[in-house]
């Protein structure tokens, strides 16, 4: 992908703006000046936070309002997600593939109505009290809008009810002072954008890049209708044979299933991204970043941090249930690996979309400060023995709709450099 780097205008844009205006007139010269203005500023804002390919960039201007390279910078503001009106999806092949199979009986019954209205209630306040704590904290939080998911859709290819907007993370990815939108690969998920769109405006309308990428049709070919899952066993074998639910019929993928570290940002292909999706963004990123492909002893990949998660500069945090393929990688790279205690959930707290792993699925205030799960006592006390003071936080009921803190949030600005932390 192409990139200009240099300031457009100069002397020469304003004696263009200067004579256009000349031949037709007062207005349209105001007209002009303002529009060779407003180009010659948001230039200069670019190139402001443009990246010096050999040594880390200045800090972005205050006036850039998104702005983060990694997940453990300060972090300054933030994108957290909504319980209200959550939908169960409805019960298609790509659902299916991406639950467990305990849990397959809740989504026939509940597929395409609402969540329990008292765990999503309690739910809700647990959210509303993590902003709080965040806000106490210091850092700006931002909601988005709460829609009815309800609300029956059709497009040329399918018919599906929506899902929610509680998990920013899924849906938003930010690299620098881009926000990258996912196109996703759940039909119940096909319009959660819209729960974000307005303040996705706010931050591009103040100067931040804002790019979609290819939103896929979701037709019946994006899916192997004939997906033989049956078994855990059944998983671990298709996995292993880089067997998944979402062929290559087109680009696909969420947010979730990267995670960044500077110039080097790693993903996995998975249920919901798939390895055009991954090129896409590979080719997106280029040359200022480089995307590796992980991948890992997971029966059911989807969203990579509850099995990776980069919690600062060298240091990452890797299931010991689902090892990755890849470790020598950050091994020889010099980074510390740390395998996090077992979670102490309980076997009878409904987790419908996710994994007891929700334990590791942290999201960092800055190197020293970490919030964690308040009933999670075995990582504490591993945060605290390496030196990471603990923010204790109880999402618990969040937890059922399918993530911890970070899947929770998306990081909108962390006040840090671009820099790479493994040449």
């Amino acid at each position: 992908m192409l990139r200009v780097r240099c300031l457009r205008g100069g002397s020469r844009g304003a004696e263009a703006a200067h004579y256009i205006g000349s031949r037709l007139g007062r207005s349209f010269t105001g007209w002009v000046q303002r529009t060779f203005q407003s180009t010659q500023a948001a230039a200069a804002s670019q190139n402001s936070c443009a990246v010096d390919d050999n040594k880390a960039t200045a800090p972005v201007p205050e006036d850039c309002p998104v702005c983060s390279y990694n997940e453990w910078d300060p972090l300054e503001e933030v994108i957290v997600g909504r319980a209200e009106n959550a939908f169960v999806p409805p019960f298609s092949v790509e659902v299916k593939a991406n639950t467990y199979e305990k849990n397959w009986g809740f989504y026939q019954k509940f597929g395409g109505q609402s969540f329990p209205r008292d765990h999503l209630k309690k739910a809700i306040a647990e959210i509303e009290e993590m902003c709080n704590i965040l806000k106490m904290e210091g850092v700006i939080v931002k909601r988005p809008e709460p829609i009815d998911w309800s609300v029956r859709y059709k497009t040329p290819d399918f018919e599906s009810t929506g899902m929610y907007a509680a998990m920013p993370r899924d849906i938003l990815l930010v690299v620098g002072n881009e926000i990258i939108e996912a196109p996703m690969a759940w039909r119940a998920r096909f319009f959660e954008y819209r729960a974000y769109r307005p303040v996705i405006k706010d931050y591009f309308h103040r100067g931040a890049k804002w790019t979609t990428a290819p939103k896929p049709t979701m037709a019946d070919e994006l899916y192997d209708q004939d997906y033989p899952i049956r078994s855990v066993q059944d998983r671990h074998k298709l996995a292993a044979q880089g067997k998944f639910v979402t062929t290559e019929f087109e680009p696909c993928f969420d947010a979730a299933d990267f995670i960044r570290a500077g110039r080097d940002i790693f993903v996995q292909r998975s249920q919901v991204t798939n390895n055009s999706g991954i090129e896409w963004m590979r080719r997106h990123l280029a040359p200022e970043y480089r995307v590796h492909t992980l991948s890992f002893k997971d029966p059911n990949p989807m969203h990579i941090d509850a099995t990776l998660n980069i919690i600062g500069p060298g240091l990452v945090l890797s299931n010991p249930d689902r090892p990755c393929h890849q470790i020598e990688f950050f091994k020889k790279a010099g980074w510390t690996v740390i395998h996090p205690p077992l979670p102490l959930i309980p076997d009878d707290h409904p987790l419908w979309m996710s994994s007891k792993w929700l334990s590791m699925n942290v999201l960092m205030l800055d190197e020293k400060r970490v919030m964690v799960d308040a009933h999670e006592t075995p990582i504490q006390k591993m945060f605290e023995n390496i030196g990471i003071s603990t923010i204790k936080v109880n999402i618990r009921h969040a937890n059922s709709l399918g993530g911890g803190f970070h899947c929770w949030t998306c990081d909108i600005r962390r006040r840090g450099t671009l820099q790479s932390y493994l040449d």
